[in-house]
């Protein structure tokens, strides 16, 4: 008796239980409507998809193997540990003497392209991060990894004072008219698309500034900048209402692995949170002062 489960989609991992293969993955992925060619901005958990043979590197290689050689594969590869204005550094600090806040300041990594992890995104964008031939944008707290035929373009030009905004690759996957965002196993409020929104909803967004430690010419450099303030606390609210307005061929629902997923148009998503910030971001803006305790997760 099979119990009507598809055994085919499962591999023996050489551990207890069964795991997901790599082709499983792939036919998932095409059964939820990704195609070779397409550019996707990806926001994953390993935990939601389940037991996966080989882990996170099976997982880069399926959305790879998806997209196909034309296709490229984006990813955010947060670091905020390098900050001083970071929500996760605020969190650390609370409760330390001044003494001490200085000692952790001193001891602080400084971001580097080339060899700092990301902390703030999960293994699956680590993964594809070190994953050879993919390239990384140079932005200190909110970087993004892709591999594929449009990688190096996407990845240019991300300046400092752009977090999410219009000199990041968010801006050059809008500008591309046909990517998509992929939300596997993970919800709307993981979706880095929509702060894209939060620089076009107004021609004044409210600033803020953000301070970070980054590596230049092998010495140890501070540097300040002022930004929009992120605040991803209404994100889940808005992509579920998106889903009702967007065209229903053009965002799709369904499951890789165990993971409740989401392929919906990029640019869609991005207008209608423009719209949406637009009509009600007054009565849910966020504070010019984040402090330890502000909610949204995306605050650098």
């Amino acid at each position: 008796m099979n119990w009507g489960i598809d055994w085919g989609r499962f591999a023996n991992a050489g551990v207890p239980g069964l795991a997901f293969t790599r082709e499983a993955l792939v036919g998932d992925l095409r059964a939820l409507g990704v195609r070779p060619g397409q550019t996707l901005l990806v926001h994953a958990s390993l935990r939601a998809i389940g037991w996966v043979a080989g882990g996170p590197g099976t997982v880069v290689a399926a959305l790879l193997d998806s997209v196909g050689e034309t296709g490229t594969i984006v990813m955010p590869t947060t670091t905020e540990e390098n900050s001083t204005t970071s929500r996760a550094h605020l969190k650390r600090i609370a409760g330390m003497s001044p003494r001490e806040v200085a000692e952790y300041r001193a001891q602080m990594p400084a971001f580097d392209r080339l060899l700092s992890p990301t902390t703030g995104s999960g293994r699956i964008a680590e993964a594809l991060r070190t994953t050879p031939g993919a390239v990384r944008s140079d932005h200190p707290q909110s970087s993004f990894a892709a591999i594929g035929a449009r990688a190096e373009w996407l990845m240019a030009g991300h300046r400092l004072t752009s977090h999410l905004g219009e000199e990041s690759p968010l801006a050059a996957l809008y500008g591309l008219g046909d990517a998509a965002v992929l939300l596997l196993g993970v919800g709307y409020e993981s979706c880095t698309a929509l702060h894209l929104a939060e620089y076009r909803y107004t021609g004044t967004p409210p600033k803020r500034i953000y301070e970070c430690v980054i590596s230049a010419d092998g010495a140890r450099r501070w540097v300040s900048f002022c930004d929009v303030i992120l605040n991803d606390e209404k994100f889940g609210l808005i992509g579920q209402q998106a889903e009702k307005w967007i065209d229903h061929r053009r965002w799709h629902a369904g499951r890789v692995g165990n993971a409740k997923c989401r392929l919906v148009s990029l640019c869609d998503l991005v207008d209608f949170a423009i719209g949406w910030m637009a009509r009600y971001r007054g009565e849910y803006s966020p504070s010019p002062d984040p402090g330890p305790f502000t909610k949204g997760r995306q605050i650098f």
